[in-house]
C-alpha cells in the first residue's frame, strides 16, 4: 500500500513538474530559438535588424488574425502563429520602436469594420458564410500607411522580406527616382490590349518611376536611369546619357540581340526582311571598353530550358538551348546585386566582352557554365526546331558573361560635344560639357528577363488571380537598381527563400541521355529513312496500265521479298525508337525508386530491426 501512494504520488509531483517547467519556458524562454533550417528561414537576417536598428521614430503594427475562426482551417492558422511570432521577433529586436497589436475581428464587430476600413481582405473559409482576416496594417509617425491585405501561405519564402519592405516603406516614405528609357511596351498597350508588365509594378513598389521618352534631353533628378532596349536612339538622348553617366549617375542597361518581347514588325508583311528585334548602345559602350557581340546568342546545354516537341514517336520533351535556366553558380557571389539569387530565366540572350585595350574594371555578374556556344541569332529566326538547334551545339568550353558591372574611367563617346548641323557645339541649357568621368553601369545583354513569360505564373488563390514569381528576375533588378542608389539592406533578405530545390543528379543524367538518346535517334532514323526510300523505288519500279486506265503494279518474287524485307527493317527500327526513348526515362526512375525506398521504407526497416536485436538481446541477458 505504502508503495502505491508513494508511485501515485511521484507521478502527481513530475506531472505538476512538467508543467510548471513549461509554464516558465513559455514565460522566459519565448526569444530562444535553434534554426536549423538550410536557408535559416526561421531567423531575422542582419538586413531586417540593420533596418530595425536605424529605425529613428516608432512605428505601429496591427496584425489582424482571426484565430478563432481558423479553428476548422488547420493549415491557414498554423501560418498565422509563424506569422505571429515573426512578428514577436520584430517587436524584440527593435529597441521599443515597434508597438505590435494583436486583433481578433470578430464576426460583426468593431475589430472587424476597423479590418474592413484599413483595407484588410477577408477569405471565406465554409459554407456557412464565416470569413477570416489574415493581413497586417503598419503606421508610422507622419500617419503614413502601408498594409499587406492577407499573408499567402504559398509566399512563405517571402514572409520576412514582405514584412521588412513594409517597415522599411514607413521608415522611408520618399522614394528613390529611377527614370526609364524604354523601347518595350513594359506600361501595357490599350491598342493592342497588351497588359502592364509586372516588372513595372515591382519597380514601383520601392522607386518612383519617371517615364522618360526615347528622344528625352533631360535627366535630372535621377537616382538611377534605366534603359531598356535602346532603338534608334538620337545623338541628343545619347549625348544625354552620356553626360549623366560620366557626370557620377547610376545607370542599368538591358541591351539584346534578339528580343523575343518586341512587338516590332517588318514595314512589309510579304517582304523577306527579318524584324528589326535587336538593340544596342554601341555608340557609348565602345568608349566604355566593351563589346555587345553583333547577332550572336548564348546557347548553354547545362542551363538550357526544356520544351515540349512533336516527334515520330509522340510528344516528347527536348533541350531548347537559346532558352536558359540559370542557377547559383551562375552568379557573382561577391557582388550584392546576384548574391542572393537561386534561379533566373532567360531568353536568346546576348554575350558581353571586355575590349583588350580597355582599362574599365569588368565584373561579370551573370554567365553561362562552360558548357556553351555561341549561336548566330539569324538562324534561330529561320530555325525553330529545338531537335535541330540541338543537332548543332558544339561547346566552346568557356563561360560567356550576360550581365556584367563596369566601374572606372571612361571618355566621352563625342570628344567635342553635341555638334549641331552646322559644326558648332550645343551645350543645352547652360550645363558644362564633361569630356571623361568615373562610371558606374550594370548591363545585362537581354531584355526577356524583364518579360512575364520567363518568370511569372499567375496562380489563382482564395478567388483571386495573383502573379507568382517562378525565378529571382525581378528580385536582380531590384537588387540592382537599390545598390546603385546606395540601398543594401532589403535587397540582403529578398531572396533567401528558395523558389525551387532542383535534384542535381537527376538532371545531370537526363542531360546525359538525352546526348545519348539524340544520337541513336539520328542513326536509326538515317536507317529508317533508307528503308522507306528503297521501299517506294521498289514499287514504283515496276508498273503497267491496265485497260481501264487504272495502274497496277506487277513486282517480281525477288522484288517482293525485297520490300517485305525492308519493311520489317522498318518495323524494327521503330521498336528501337521507341526503346531508345524507353531508355532516356530508364536512369530516372531507378534512381527514384532507390530514393522512394530510402524515404518510406528503409527508416521503419531500421527501427524495425532495433527493435528486434533489442528484445533478442534482452531475453538473451535474461536467460
Amino acid at each position: 500500500m505504502n508503495k502505491n501512494i508513494t508511485s501515485t504520488t511521484g507521478l502527481a509531483l513530475a506531472a505538476a513538474l512538467f508543467v510548471a517547467i513549461i509554464i516558465l519556458a513559455n514565460a522566459t524562454l519565448t526569444s530562444w530559438r535553434l534554426d536549423l533550417t538550410e536557408n535559416k528561414l526561421f531567423t531575422l537576417s542582419e538586413g531586417t535588424l540593420n533596418i530595425l536598428h536605424t529605425l529613428e521614430e516608432p512605428v505601429r503594427l496591427d496584425f489582424y488574425f482571426s484565430q478563432k475562426a481558423m479553428i476548422g482551417n488547420p493549415a491557414l492558422m498554423n501560418y498565422g502563429v509563424r506569422v505571429r511570432d515573426m512578428l514577436l521577433e520584430y517587436e524584440a529586436h527593435s529597441n521599443g520602436m515597434l508597438e505590435l497589436n494583436i486583433i481578433d475581428p470578430e464576426v460583426f464587430s468593431e475589430e472587424e469594420d476597423q479590418a474592413v476600413a484599413s483595407g484588410m481582405q477577408s477569405v471565406p473559409l465554409n459554407n456557412v458564410g464565416d470569413r477570416a482576416y489574415f493581413g497586417l496594417v503598419g503606421t508610422n509617425s507622419t500617419d503614413d500607411e502601408k498594409i499587406i491585405p492577407f499573408f499567402q501561405s504559398g509566399k512563405e519564402s517571402a514572409l520576412e522580406y514582405d514584412i521588412t519592405k513594409l517597415l522599411y516603406n514607413l521608415a522611408y516614405p520618399e522614394k528613390r527616382v529611377v527614370g526609364i528609357i524604354s523601347s518595350l511596351l513594359i506600361y501595357g498597350d490599350e491598342k493592342q490590349k497588351l497588359p502592364r508588365w509586372t516588372i513595372t509594378d515591382t519597380i514601383e513598389e520601392f522607386f518612383e518611376i519617371r517615364e522618360l521618352g526615347t528622344n528625352t534631353r533631360n535627366l535630372d533628378g535621377l537616382d538611377v536611369l534605366m534603359i531598356i532596349h535602346p532603338k534608334d536612339l538620337k545623338d541628343e538622348t545619347l549625348f544625354a546619357i552620356d553626360q549623366y553617366v560620366l557626370n557620377g549617375g547610376k545607370a542599368m542597361i538591358f541591351v539584346d540581340p534578339l528580343a523575343e518581347g518586341d512587338r516590332s514588325i517588318p514595314a512589309d508583311p510579304d517582304s523577306s526582311v527579318l524584324p528589326d528585334l535587336d538593340s544596342d548602345l554601341n555608340k557609348l559602350t565602345d568608349q566604355w571598353g566593351i563589346t555587345v557581340l553583333d547577332q550572336k546568342i548564348v546557347g548553354d546545354i547545362n542551363a538550357a530550358m526544356h520544351v515540349q516537341t512533336r516527334s515520330a514517336t509522340g510528344p516528347q520533351e527536348v533541350t531548347y538551348l537559346p532558352w536558359l535556366r540559370l542557377a547559383k553558380e551562375s552568379f557573382n557571389q561577391d557582388d550584392f546585386a546576384t548574391s542572393q539569387l537561386n534561379v533566373i530565366h532567360m531568353g536568346t540572350a546576348g554575350i558581353i566582352e571586355k575590349n583588350e585595350d580597355s582599362t574599365i574594371q569588368f565584373t561579370p555578374l551573370i554567365e553561362s557554365t562552360k558548357q556553351s556556344m555561341q549561336l548566330d541569332r539569324d538562324f534561330l529566326f529561320i530555325q525553330r526546331d529545338p531537335k535541330i538547334i540541338l543537332d548543332n551545339f558544339k561547346s566552346e568550353e568557356k563561360k560567356q558573361v550576360i550581365a556584367a558591372r563596369l566601374q572606372g574611367h571612361a571618355k566621352s563617346a563625342f570628344p567635342e560635344g553635341l555638334l549641331d548641323d552646322e559644326g558648332y557645339r550645343q551645350d543645352s541649357d547652360g550645363r558644362s560639357f564633361i569630356s571623361e568621368g568615373d562610371i558606374n553601369v550594370i548591363i545585362i545583354a537581354d531584355t526577356d528577363i524583364l518579360n512575364d513569360m520567363f518568370w511569372i505564373r499567375n496562380k489563382s488563390y482564395f478567388g483571386m488571380n495573383l502573379p507568382q514569381p517562378i525565378a529571382n528576375n525581378g528580385d536582380f533588378v531590384i537588387n540592382a537598381l537599390e545598390n546603385l542608389a546606395g540601398g543594401n539592406d532589403l535587397a540582403s533578405l529578398r531572396t533567401r527563400g528558395e523558389f525551387t530545390r532542383p535534384f542535381e543528379r537527376v538532371e545531370t543524367i537526363r542531360r546525359q541521355a538525352e546526348m545519348d538518346y539524340r544520337e541513336r535517334e539520328q542513326k536509326l532514323m538515317a536507317t529508317l529513312e533508307e528503308a522507306e526510300q528503297k521501299i517506294r523505288a521498289l514499287q514504283q519500279e515496276q508498273g503497267t496500265v491496265t485497260e481501264a486506265g487504272e495502274g497496277a503494279l506487277l513486282l517480281t518474287p525477288e522484288q517482293s521479298a525485297e520490300i517485305e524485307k525492308f519493311q520489317t527493317l522498318r518495323i524494327q527500327t521503330r521498336k528501337q525508337l521507341r526503346a531508345v526513348q524507353h531508355d532516356l526515362r530508364k536512369n530516372i526512375e531507378s534512381l527514384g525508386a532507390k530514393l522512394r525506398f530510402f524515404n518510406i521504407a528503409l527508416l521503419p526497416l531500421l527501427i524495425i530491426l532495433i527493435s528486434i536485436g533489442t528484445g533478442v538481446y534482452r531475453v538473451t541477458r535474461r536467460n
